[in-house]
């Protein structure tokens, strides 16, 4: 079999289980694992697949860049970000991450909530400018602009001045054996920090994101208090979560 087929049969693989194992293609195709873990790496390096160990993810549409995202996905971001906003409650302190989930969440926020947001989103900020009663405090630091959000040092010192009752996380991957992912470590760090400093934690979980993978770990799916998704139920990794007896609010 060619180089070229064999990738073929990888990405339909990908497509159709949702994951690689290499040394289960590797037996079924008759060659060896080195050769399969060769393919992956090039496909890994054409931005085509999530390497992991033994295998290979898909890789999350949403490592592309601002722009391009905000036309990703944009119902069911919106369904993720009105589940979300319903958990807010009035007088909370709520750490609101970056990304265009979290911009679809300062969206849905009800007119007359009363509650203070902390963000590190200059555009999740300035969508909030005109809310009546929603106080908006800003985290400064250097601009991310690939996610338009601050990260580094100062932002972190800053978030830990904050203790909030809701952090929403925005990710980039959800998977039950690769974690909570995302595509920059300075940003994963940052994300760290934010949920260290609120009593819950919850994912917001666009579909398109649940399954697939990005190259750094935010944290694993146990360490948040639930996974905020309008995946269908029957989706592999959202029933392996439930397994795991991590909690699914259903957008």
């Amino acid at each position: 079999m060619l180089a070229a087929e064999r990738r073929d049969v990888l990405l339909s693989r990908l497509r159709t289980d949702g994951k690689v194992i290499a040394k289960d293609l590797a037996l079924a195709l008759g060659v060896t694992d080195d050769m399969i873990r060769r393919d992956l790496r090039e496909l890994a390096a054409a931005g085509l697949c999530q390497r992991v160990y033994g295998g290979a993810l898909p890789v999350s549409p949403a490592v592309a860049d601002y722009a391009t995202r905000t036309t990703l996905a944009v119902s069911s971001k919106e369904r993720v970000a009105r589940a979300a906003a319903a958990l807010i409650r009035p007088g909370h302190t709520v750490l609101l991450d970056g990304g265009t989930t979290a911009l679809a969440v300062a969206s849905a926020l009800p007119p007359d909530l009363t509650a203070t947001i902390v963000t590190h989103s200059p555009t999740v900020a300035a969508a909030l400018v005109t809310h009546p009663s929603v106080d908006v405090y800003v985290l400064g630091g250097r601009l991310f602009k690939h996610s338009a959000v601050t990260c580094g040092a100062a932002t972190a010192e800053a978030a830990r001045t904050i203790t909030a009752d809701l952090f929403l996380l925005g990710v980039t991957g959800v998977h039950e054996q690769a974690g909570l992912t995302t595509g920059d470590a300075d940003e994963a760090a940052m994300k760290r920090t934010l949920a260290s400093r609120a009593a819950e934690t919850y994912v917001l979980a666009s579909a398109e994101k649940v399954g697939t993978a990005s190259p750094f770990t935010v944290l694993p799916p146990a360490a948040v208090t639930a996974v905020v998704t309008d995946a269908d139920p029957a989706h592999p990794t959202v029933q392996a979560l439930r397994r795991a007896q991590v909690t699914i609010i259903r957008a």
